[in-house]
């Protein structure tokens, strides 16, 4: 995550969402429809501060425009293995099922070159509370 360039916003982390500019447009659909309101990721992969509760974040898209900002809600540790599959549902992926979450993680973990079962995650939920466009 990098700071944002608007002065307005400055303080603000901006981050798109997966490892590649169609994930990251694919994921943000799924946001901006209201369907995505959860998001995990190994604090191996991260150089700044984990994200705190009322923390504002700067949603890209694929091409790194901002598209929204959220507010995070709650933020929780759990190992790979022991998401639930009520987060998988927030996470607004796929079918929602937990089988499919599992499938999709660790199958992007595994791109990272991060992925164990006993990998411990970050797992945020958030609101938008801005949009871009």
């Amino acid at each position: 995550m990098t700071a944002a360039a608007d002065p307005k916003q400055s303080d603000l982390l901006s981050f798109s969402f997966g490892d590649s500019p169609e994930l990251a447009d694919e994921l943000l659909a799924l946001v901006m429809n209201g369907r995505k309101t959860a998001t995990c990721y190994s604090p191996e992969l991260e150089t700044d501060e984990l994200s705190k509760i009322g923390e504002r974040q700067i949603v890209l898209d694929g091409h790194g425009e901002k598209a929204c900002v959220i507010e995070i809600t709650a933020v929780d540790f759990a190992r790979f293995c022991d998401v639930s599959a009520d987060f998988a549902f927030l996470e607004g992926e796929g079918d929602r099922s937990l089988e499919n979450w599992r499938a999709d993680h660790e199958a992007y973990f595994r791109r990272q070159g991060v992925f164990s079962q006993d990998m411990k995650l970050v797992c945020e939920q958030f609101r938008v509370t801005k949009r871009f466009s």
